[in-house]
């Protein structure tokens, strides 16, 4: 299954290893600094130009992160994986 992040981005399901809010987030300097880091390395693709909402990291089959930045609400990506779905029907 597909992820759509905006615009013409989608990205595997099973590549994703998290969804996080932008604003909240960031709060922390270790989570600042690893988006620095995967930023100078150019592994950081911006969706949209519009105001970052949240970001996904991913990392697919051979172990390569890259980092998306969505003007897509964290909880509205989480909504369209299923996951939640799949939690409550448990």
């Amino acid at each position: 299954m597909y992820l759509h992040l905006g615009q013409d981005t989608v990205v595997r399901v099973d590549e994703i290893v998290g969804i996080f809010n932008m604003e909240t987030s960031t709060i922390s300097k270790t989570t600042r600094n690893y988006l620095a880091d995967v930023q100078k390395s150019g592994k950081v693709f911006n969706v949209s130009m519009e105001l970052p909402k949240s970001f996904v990291l991913c990392c697919d089959k051979h172990g390569k992160e890259t980092v998306y930045i969505s003007q897509i609400s964290s909880a509205t990506l989480l909504k369209r994986t299923g996951y939640m779905d799949e939690i409550a029907n448990v």
